[in-house]
């Protein structure tokens, strides 16, 4: 079936990549020092035996559960496990929660049930407005565990929130994703071959 003559496709593609190049641009502009700063924060997290947290609301609980998976099971090759664990999956605790205690406890209760002093604590918000976010940073930094916020637009309250934030210099939440996830994949190379659990390859 053709489009409708309204909706120009080839302009749309175009738009949307760059777009999505002018962010990457902005992204690494603005966040290789931060991004670095995450990485020793990780490293000294998992040295330490202490594990990695991941936590947001919709695409970013997707976000959440595809970085564990990647850090518990492999990112680019198979090598030891790294200890992540994502916030979002537990049906049965998720609503209970929000049952019981509401939605805005959804990860608080979790981080202070499992987490413990020298563990990480990820917050994924694109806002960075996200009540339940920054409860969870706020449980975790009670609990004596590092806070990190992925998000995007000014911030939002993450940054008195969380000891560290990768801030996306974008107003469109898609973009923001799209960098949270390119950051968080790159969190777990960087930990691979800074663990020395595989060896960096040469980049052609």
């Amino acid at each position: 079936m053709d489009l409708d003559a309204a909706f120009d496709a080839d302009a749309f593609f175009d738009a949307e990549l760059e777009e999505h190049a002018q962010v990457a641009a902005r992204t690494r502009a603005a966040l290789k020092q931060p991004f670095i700063r995450w990485v020793e924060m990780a490293l000294a997290t998992i040295r330490g035996s202490g594990k990695i947290m991941f936590f947001g609301n919709g695409g970013s609980a997707s976000d959440a559960q595809h970085l564990a998976t990647e850090l518990a099971v492999r990112y680019r090759r198979d090598r030891a496990p790294i200890a992540g664990l994502a916030l979002t999956t537990d049906t049965s605790a998720l609503t209970a929660i929000g049952n019981d205690m509401g939605f805005d406890q959804l990860f608080a209760r979790q981080i202070l049930a499992l987490g413990r002093p020298g563990d990480m604590a990820v917050g994924i918000t694109t806002s960075g407005r996200s009540p339940n976010v920054l409860i969870g940073l706020d449980a975790a930094r009670t609990a004596g565990i590092t806070t990190v916020a992925l998000t995007g637009r000014d911030g939002g309250d993450t940054l008195s929130r969380a000891d560290l934030a990768l801030v996306v210099p974008s107003e469109t939440t898609a973009r923001i994703q799209e960098m949270h996830i390119m950051l968080g994949q790159m969190l777990c190379g960087a930990l691979e071959i800074g663990l020395g659990l595989v060896t960096e390859e040469p980049r052609a």
